[in-house]
């Protein structure tokens, strides 16, 4: 394939949307870095509940914040995550690491900390990248070249988080994603919002193979007009 223009898409929208497989697939079919920032707040999470840190204590987050290495890979292929050395891929995904991440998420030093990472790393994808989160459009990035907000039902996207979280009750799911909703949206530092400027994409309907299409022909429409 050859060199086309560098591009940086943001895409945003709530768990269970198809974001991670969409922005994953298209970075990858388009020869594009990938990052997941929810990847880079579930590690710092990580390491909170590691270290003995408060989760509840703000002020104690807010200390810690600065701590923690944390490395991304950006190949779509093969994304990897990294805390002070250790690979921490599997460990961040747990229940635990899960219920406890919009707290962490929500101080601001963390915030801060965790988007100065996101911007280098952007910055330095000399063919592009795919950027993939719940504030890209609207504050990490609020200059990229396309900004896309992905949305689904709330039985949807309980209906494929079920089936990526083996054995759980749809119900049940369904309950804690609006929750987090909730969490992500009502935050005072950079909450889960859409750009005024982004494309939305309802995947309620769609299979992924037809987000991943949707996506690609708008980030090449962006890339031939640039």
């Amino acid at each position: 394939m050859e060199s086309a223009t560098p591009v940086i898409v943001a895409i945003d929208g709530p768990s269970g949307t198809g974001k991670s497989s969409t922005s994953k697939a298209v970075a990858a079919q388009l020869g594009l870095s990938y990052l997941d920032t929810g990847a880079q707040y579930r590690a710092i999470t990580w390491w909170m509940v590691s270290n003995g840190i408060d989760i509840d204590d703000p002020a104690a987050i807010a200390a810690a914040a600065g701590k923690p290495e944390i490395v991304s890979g950006t190949d779509p292929q093969a994304p990897t995550i990294a805390v002070d050395g250790v690979d921490v891929a599997g460990p961040i995904r747990t229940q635990e690491v899960t219920s406890k991440v919009s707290a962490v998420s929500a101080v601001p030093e963390v915030r801060a900390r965790i988007t100065e990472l996101q911007r280098t790393i952007a910055a330095s994808a000399e063919q592009g990248i795919v950027v993939e989160g719940r504030d890209i459009g609207t504050t990490v990035l609020p200059d990229a070249d396309l900004k896309i907000f992905l949305t689904a039902s709330p039985e949807a996207r309980a209906a494929r988080r079920s089936g990526e979280l083996k054995g759980s009750d749809v119900h049940t799911t369904r309950e804690a994603l609006i929750k987090r909703d909730a969490a992500d949206s009502s935050r005072k530092t950079s909450p889960l919002a859409k750009a005024g400027d982004a494309v939305e994409v309802d995947t309620t309907e769609l299979t992924l193979a037809q987000v991943i299409e949707c996506v690609v022909t708008l980030v090449e429409e962006k890339r031939a007009g640039k």
